[in-house]
């Protein structure tokens, strides 16, 4: 038993030492890679895609929750009509919406 604790108080020189320090490091950077960053990355694809697809007559949702459908698309404007009334249109950004609906062929 005292030699295990003799080894284990021994402290690690040289090389060894620099390795058994980064590690945890290369662990802990896989972890944030696979974990937090490529999975944000897959969303931010997924979005500019659907908005990127989007066409006029699309139903749309927008952050605010309001559903609306597309009158106008501009480079990073859309112009969303909203309810029965026609003369409700407004102009958003495309950061804005949040999910589209492709409009019935």
């Amino acid at each position: 038993m005292n030699l295990l604790l003799a080894a284990a108080a021994q402290p690690v020189e040289g090389p060894a030492a620099i390795i058994s320090m980064l590690v945890p490091f290369l662990i802990l950077g896989v972890f944030f890679y696979f974990f937090i960053m490529r999975p944000q990355k897959k969303e931010q694809k997924r979005m500019n895609a659907m908005l990127n697809d989007m066409a006029i007559g699309d139903c749309v949702l927008t952050s605010s929750g309001f559903y609306g459908t597309v009158i106008d698309i501009t480079d990073d404007t859309v112009i969303v009509e909203f309810g029965n009334n026609k003369n409700c249109r407004i102009p958003m950004q495309k950061s804005a919406i949040t999910q589209v609906e492709k409009a019935e062929q």
